[in-house]
């Protein structure tokens, strides 16, 4: 079965990750964190509220959304 995205309403219900931050990231915490689960999944927090929620993605739809970003190829918001 295909890891499916979603959310958790309290990011400190995840359990046994470690949650990783961009090394760019600023003492002003203006930043997302992320953390593999199991099934393929990558949980994206933000960095000011740790213990909100979290979003949910296939570790693969996260890395296109990154390349994506790298590439300035994401078109007029």
């Amino acid at each position: 079965m295909a890891a499916q995205s979603g959310f958790v309403s309290s990011s400190a219900s995840i359990h046994g990750v470690t949650w990783r931050r961009s090394s760019h990231s600023t003492a002003a915490n203006n930043c997302v964190e992320t953390a593999a689960l199991t099934a393929g999944l990558l949980a994206v927090r933000d960095s000011k509220d740790v213990t909100g929620p979290a979003l949910l993605f296939p570790a693969a739809s996260w890395a296109h959304f990154v390349h994506a970003v790298r590439r300035d190829d994401l078109g007029p918001a």
